[in-house]
Order: structure tokens, then sequence, then C-alpha cells
């Protein structure tokens, strides 16, 4: 209790010191892996605008929230999109559908109330079924290049290891895309230095809109809400109670980072609570963390700007990278209260799409709590 009140006493500037350096880089290890993994099978992005706008909006955050609140990749996106493929267009849609959407919960103030409706089983094996689909896809850059995914995974899980027992900051997707950026360098050579192009407008078609909410939009919602919003909002509570972060100004900057950036070509961004535990971990404790963090991002997305850089790097990086964002996202799935729920939204994920095993999974939620109360056992909300 004293260190989450001494956290809270320190949260009330924004400071630049070794620890919000080392906090900055806590979430790199999932945020990374995703908008490569995007622009490789997406040739129609552009990776630089990637990390340009997640670089400003980092920033942004820090010195709104003068709190370490991380900015991620939707990853329910990502992952269809690593997993299938889908055009900037879609990207785009889906951006401005979800853009709409939590600005306006923000605004009304109506974030918990639609939060407490969905099960957390389903959630969970939203979560597990995104994790089969990168796991999926992770074999098929392994398999071509695995002397590189052997070498990547091993520093991954020595820096995993490091990081448990120590504060050294996990910088192993860093590390592991310098090797690849590095090794690529000196087989293929140093691709023509550009600056980064200007951002131009991108006017999704109504086809575009259609694939953005069906295969885009309706299973990021859930995770959005469950884990970037409610439960990012009750950890900046437990960490820096009195400057936590209500839901609906999640939900608000949600929005907005969306609505401004997708339509130039940034990827859907939301907020995640386990970044924020990431981030705090390693020493940030402060907006400065945020800060350094975008513009370390920032120098990404310059270095990125040309795009013949995707192609330096080894396959097998990509894949390694992928594996442990699988992992992450999917060992979370075992917190659900009803492994049939979670079971089956998983396995739907893998062999249909997200939308279809969303709804199995609202329906079977529901039903089974029916049931339950039928047989006597009372009320008992969806799980």
């Amino acid at each position: 209790m004293e260190e989450t009140s001494v956290a809270g006493e320190e949260s009330r500037g924004i400071r630049f010191t070794l620890e919000e350096i080392a906090g900055s880089v806590g979430d790199f290890g999932t945020i990374f892996p995703i908008m490569l993994g995007v622009a490789i099978v997406c040739p129609d992005v552009n990776i630089s605008h990637f990390f340009l706008f997640l670089a400003a909006w980092f920033i942004i955050a820090g010195l709104y929230y003068r709190l370490p609140v991380p900015i991620e990749p939707m990853k329910a996106i990502g992952a269809v999109a690593i997993a299938g493929g889908i055009s900037g267009g879609e990207i785009v849609a889906s951006g401005l559908i979800i853009g709409v959407l939590f600005l306006a919960l923000g605004l009304t103030r109506s974030m918990t109330w639609i939060g407490d409706r969905i099960p957390k089983s389903v959630i969970r094996g939203v979560q597990a079924g995104l994790a089969l689909m990168l796991l999926k896809t992770s074999i098929g850059y392994i398999i071509p290049d695995p002397v590189f995914a052997a070498i990547s995974i091993a520093i991954i899980l020595i820096f995993f290891v490091a990081s448990q027992r120590t504060r050294i900051p996990d910088v192993s997707a860093l590390l592991v895309l310098f090797i690849g950026l590095g090794v690529g360098i000196a087989t293929q050579g140093m691709p023509p230095f550009r600056l980064i192009p200007l951002p131009t407008l991108i006017l999704p078609v109504s086809t575009d809109f259609v694939a953005g909410i069906w295969d885009l939009a309706l299973p990021q919602i859930p995770l959005t809400l469950a884990n970037a919003i409610l439960a990012t909002s009750l950890l900046t509570f437990d960490l820096f109670p009195k400057k936590g972060v209500d839901p609906d100004r999640l939900s608000g900057t949600i929005g907005l980072m969306n609505l401004i950036s997708t339509p130039l070509g940034g990827f859907p961004m939301c907020h995640g609570a386990g970044g924020l535990a990431a981030m705090y971990r390693f020493g940030a404790r402060t907006g400065g963390a945020g800060i350094v963090a975008g513009i370390l991002i920032l120098i990404f997305a310059i270095v990125f700007a040309p795009p013949e850089v995707l192609t330096l790097i080894p396959l097998g990086v990509f894949g390694a990278l992928l594996v442990f964002v699988a992992l992450e996202l999917g060992k979370h799935s075992a917190k659900t209260e009803s492994y049939l729920v979670t079971a089956t939204v998983a396995i739907l994920t893998l062999v249909i799409n997200l939308t279809v095993a969303f709804i199995v999974g609202m329906i079977l939620a529901y039903a089974r709590k029916y049931w339950k109360e039928k047989q006597g056992s009372g009320p008992a909300s969806p799980s």
C-alpha cells in the first residue's frame, strides 16, 4: 500500500529519469511485431505512417494523462490482418467505425454499463482465438527460416527470464529487430535514405466498410472495452490512486486517435492494461515514459521510411516475435469462468472467423446463465 501511495505522489509531474526511460520500452515487445507483421502482408500500407502516428499519440497521452498510459495497435485487427491480409481501405474503415463508437461512448459516459454486459468468458475466448491465429501465422514465417527463428526465440527467452528476476527491461524485440536489420544490410546492402512521405487522406469505399465492420471492428470492440478501457482504468487506480483515469476518458482518447490518424494512414490504436503493467514494472511512473517512447518510435518511423527496409529483416525474426505475442495474448484466456464458452469461441475463431465466434459465444454464455438460473442456482452473471 505504501509503495502504491508513493507511486501516486510521484505521478504528479512529468520526469525523464533512467527509470522512466527503462519503462518507456516496456511495451515494445507487443507493439513492434504487430505493426511490422501487418506491413509485411498488406503491401498498400505505409509502415512509417503507422509508427509516426503511434509516436505522436504516445507523446500526447504522456502530456495529457501525465501517467505511463500506453498506446498499442489493436490486437484483433492486427491478428486478422496478419493471418489473412486486408486492404488499407479496410483498415481505415475499421478505424473510423471504432473511432466514432468509442468517442460517442466516452462523451455519453456509457462505457461501464456496456462492459458489464459482455461475458468475460467470451472475451477470454477471443483472446485465445487470436493467439491461435497468430501462432498459425508464425509457423509460416518460421518454417522457411528456422535458423533466425531459433536465434530470435533464444534471445527473447533470455530476456524474459532476466526481466522476471531483475529490473532489466525486456528489450528483446528491439534487439532481434536490430540483429535482423544488421544481417539484412550486410547481405543486401543499405537501403536508400528517404524522408517520411507526407500522409495523404485515404477514403474507404463502401465495400471497405462492410469488411471493416464484419471482419475487423466487431471482433475488436469487446477486447477494447475489456482490456484497453475497463482493465486499464482499474489498473491506473490500483497504481496511482490519486490520479486514476476513468473509463470514459480512455474511451474518448481512443475515439479521437482513431478518427484523426487512420484516415491519414495510421493503424487503429488503443490503450492496454498489459502495456501499462509492463511500463510500470520497469520503472515508468509519469507521462515522461510515454514521451520517451514516442520519441524512440519516431526514430523507427524515420528508419522505416524506405519500404525496402522490411525486406531486409529475416522472416524467422517475425515468426519468433509473433510466437511470443501469441503467448502473451493467450495466457490471459485461462482466467475464465467457463472453459466451454472460451474454448468454443477460440476454436470458431480459428476455423471460421472472429465475428461468428463472438456471436456464438455471446449466445452460449447467456444460455449458460439462463440454464444455471433455471436449475435453481440463483442469479448468475454470464461468464
